[in-house]
């Protein structure tokens, strides 16, 4: 195939050498004159970008004081003739461990009029990225995780966003759920919302718009059974909380700088959402973990010890697991039959996932169809599977983190309509810490006699002894045949569990889980495979 002749070649100087300058309707690129012969890191007198990872360009003024920021800019002494006019081009570089930073490079030439064409050439082209945000609504927790938000915002994020001409309205919220109400109420004028904090702070706004979407659109969230409307505006996460795992799953890095870059890009990723209801009551939505038993235990002590800070956790779970507490229960799931995968797959999700991406096709197809499907999928095919458990744990992604880089579950997709089912039978204490030590290596999590996996669409969990606000009618009786009446001895309270529902605690245990496939979008491209991070990324800095 013939490749598009380029909209400008010219011969330029970087730091004192000529360069051969050549954009295209995708690439950016500048080679050494003469071309210098390629290093084995990639060439080290070439670099190419693509042109939606620009992400400024400015030109600097004759006299040496730049146009757009009015900082001084020191001119070269390279040649007998002034070299009197300039431009930069910032742009995304990649680092390891799928960090980016915001590198720059400054070109001269004597001729003004040709400065100006690559300077108005290269902002043409970034206007054609219709993706890319230019007015944002930012909400700052200012008590998550070490308490930087703030900060990290002012000093790392704000600058880039001025850089890139996006206009942000900044809120620092001032108590619970400020951003949820907020965004339920708000006049939503923006190209995007970005929550700086952690896991809690993104779930507030994730139930903010996901609310105010259903509202708008007159459907009830009561209703198990309901078709939710996806959002059309995309979250940001600025990661500044204790664990971030939202983060990390969908970036492979909880980097601020990184984040703020996939932002400025316009990169956009569906998720799917899962929404958890008790006795056809919405409670909470959740997008990573969905953890009964050990998580939720760990999660209940944590909050009775949050002067501690992030090292909570570790001090929670160790507790939780000298308890060794399992619960008794039942789960009925309806399994996922035409998946494209399952969670024994060895390939995780990643940019540009195919399986995503025909899920993503599959709703396209008409409603009332999809509808017919669904009810005809359902008739016969839901399972049950009884016992005592230690931890009953969905995940709507891999749920990794720095401490489990691989995850809760590493094969699970981020936009494929399922969850990942995991339960862990009663077992030895030793047999459970084998299990909890695969989160952190590269050993098979699921080949163990007790831990048993499914990719579900739905599920939902009965506990042998009732809630304290259920209906003991509804309780148990399908697969238990008694109810808690029938022992005037127990304690409801410590025989069941609590959900920790992405961080945050859900009392009832007896609920009723359904996936919906790409309900939000967020700023992100899923994690970059590693041939791609190394093969894009090179190694010319100028």
């Amino acid at each position: 195939m013939e490749q598009a002749p380029p909209l400008l070649l010219s011969h330029l100087l970087v730091n004192n050498q000529p360069f051969e300058v050549t954009l295209t309707e995708s690439v950016f690129s500048w080679q050494s004159l003469p071309p210098e012969k390629l290093s084995s890191a990639g060439g080290a007198g070439s670099h190419s970008v693509p042109v939606f990872e620009i992400i400024a360009v400015r030109e600097n003024e004759v006299d040496g004081i730049n146009k757009e920021s009015g900082r001084w800019e020191k001119m070269p002494s390279f040649s007998t003739e002034p070299i009197l006019h300039a431009f930069t081009v910032h742009y995304v570089q990649r680092s390891k461990g799928h960090c980016w930073w915001c590198s720059e490079v400054t070109f001269y030439c004597s001729n003004h009029l040709l400065c100006n064409q690559w300077v108005q050439a290269l902002k043409e082209q970034l206007d054609l990225q219709a993706m890319r945000p230019k007015h944002l609504i930012v909400f700052i927790n200012p008590f998550g995780g070490k308490r930087l938000g703030k900060q990290i915002y002012e000093n790392k994020i704000a600058p880039l966003f001025r850089l890139a001409c996006i206009t942000a309205e900044v809120i620092v919220t001032e108590r619970a759920n400020h951003a949820r109400d907020h965004l339920l109420e708000a006049d939503l004028k923006y190209d995007g919302i970005i929550c700086v904090g952690g896991d809690g702070m993104f779930s507030e706004v994730m139930h903010g718009l996901i609310g105010r979407t259903q509202k708008n659109s007159g459907i009830d969230q009561n209703d198990p059974s309901a078709e939710l409307v996806p959002c059309d505006l995309r979250i940001g996460i600025i990661p500044a909380g204790s664990t971030d795992c939202i983060c990390y799953a969908t970036v492979g890095v909880n980097d601020p700088v990184t984040s703020a870059l996939h932002i400025i890009v316009g990169d956009s990723q569906p998720i799917d959402v899962s929404s958890i209801h008790h006795k056809n009551i919405f409670l909470k939505y959740s997008v990573s973990l969905l953890g009964y038993g050990f998580y939720g235990d760990t999660l209940m002590d944590s909050e009775k010890n949050r002067w501690m800070g992030p090292s909570r956790y570790d001090f929670s779970g160790f507790k939780t697991f000298l308890s060794h507490h399992s619960y008794e229960g039942a789960i009925s799931y309806l399994p996922a039959t035409e998946t494209l995968g399952n969670p024994r797959d060895q390939s995780p999700c990643r940019a540009g996932c195919l399986i995503c991406q025909y899920s993503g096709e599959q709703m396209k197809v008409p409603q009332k169809e999809r509808e017919f499907k669904f009810v005809d999928e359902e008739q016969g095919q839901w399972k049950v599977i009884k016992g005592k458990f230690l931890a009953i744990n969905s995940a709507n992604m891999s749920c990794a983190c720095p401490k489990s880089p691989k995850g809760l579950s590493p094969a699970a997709h981020l936009a494929d309509g399922t969850i990942d089912l995991i339960l862990v039978r009663k077992c030895s204490r030793l047999s459970f810490l084998r299990h909890l030590i695969r989160h952190t290596n590269n050993d098979d999590q699921f080949d163990l006699s007790f831990v048993e996996v499914y990719r579900v669409k739905k599920f939902k969990f009965t506990p042998k002894y009732c809630d304290e606000d259920s209906d003991i009618q509804d309780v148990g009786k399908n697969h238990f045949g008694q109810f808690c009446r029938d022992h005037p001895t127990c304690n409801c309270a410590q025989l069941n569990s609590n959900w920790n529902c992405d961080g945050e605690i859900i009392e009832q245990a007896a609920i009723e889980v359904r996936v919906h496939c790409q309900l939000l979008k967020l700023f992100v491209r899923g994690i970059e495979a590693l041939s791609i991070q190394n093969g894009i990324s090179n190694s010319f800095v100028v």
